[in-house]
């Protein structure tokens, strides 16, 4: 399948945006791309934030139960 005309027209344009921009619209095709396939690949900075949260199960890191039933009542109401 080609790609349509619109995002042909499109890629020099974005070349020139801030890389805020840029990562927004990657993040937009990663999620189409997901959708699509049923297969969701992580950023690196994903993969970091997964990693370290392992990282505290393994340490015994959680939260009191007061402050999750805290958090959840804030969240809930």
């Amino acid at each position: 399948m080609a790609m349509i005309s619109a995002l042909k027209h499109l890629l020099p344009a974005i070349e020139n945006w801030p890389a805020e921009d840029q990562e927004a619209l990657a993040e937009a095709a990663r999620e189409i791309e997901a959708a699509r396939s049923g297969h969701y690949a992580m950023t690196p900075e994903e993969e970091a934030a997964v990693l370290e949260g392992l990282a505290e199960v393994e340490r015994g890191d959680f939260a009191p139960a007061e402050e999750m039933a805290a958090l959840w009542k804030k969240f809930m109401a």
